[in-house]
């Protein structure tokens, strides 16, 4: 059975390309493409594909407000949408996660990860741009509690007894 797939992005050009990329696997068929978020609220609704790579920076509606619509439209099942970009921004990262996108991807990944990100996600795994997971876990690490070491927890006691 054939992965379904819609690839909404503002330049032509990236979307052609995208899609040769992808219908080029056995698995995968992309059965339609989008110039802007608002054209893409409307395929996915209408032709409900298991996934779609949306760029982030588009004209008339952007991919994190358009991600947004189709994810609460009450799909069922709801698509996973993989968030494209060649802007490598945090708060874009952080955002396609609270809506509950399934990957995030610099629009400079090697074709072979494109596919890939596709078969995850519809296993319901997540897939990020392996510089967006270093910075993740880096910033996981930095936000939460250091545990105090011995010498730590024995000073502040001896203070305490004080």
């Amino acid at each position: 059975m054939s992965i379904s797939v819609i690839v909404v992005d503002d330049q032509a050009m990236v979307r052609q390309g995208f899609a040769a990329l992808l219908n080029a696997q056995e698995d995968i068929t992309v059965i339609a493409d989008a110039e802007d978020g608002a054209q893409a609220v409307e395929r996915v609704t209408r032709l409900q594909p298991d996934v779609v790579f949306m760029d982030v920076r588009m004209p008339v509606m952007d991919g994190l407000e358009a991600a947004r619509r189709i994810l609460s439209s009450g799909l069922d099942p709801a698509p996973r949408i993989i968030m494209l970009t060649t802007f490598d921004l945090d708060d874009y990262v952080y955002e396609a996660l609270r809506i509950g996108c399934s990957g995030f991807l610099l629009k400079d990944a090697p074709a072979d990860e494109l596919a890939r990100a596709v078969r995850l996600s519809v296993t319901g795994e997540a897939l990020l741009a392996p510089t967006v997971t270093k910075r993740l876990i880096a910033d996981a690490v930095a936000r939460s509690p250091r545990p105090a070491s011995r010498t730590e927890t024995a000073g502040r006691k001896a203070l305490a007894s004080l």
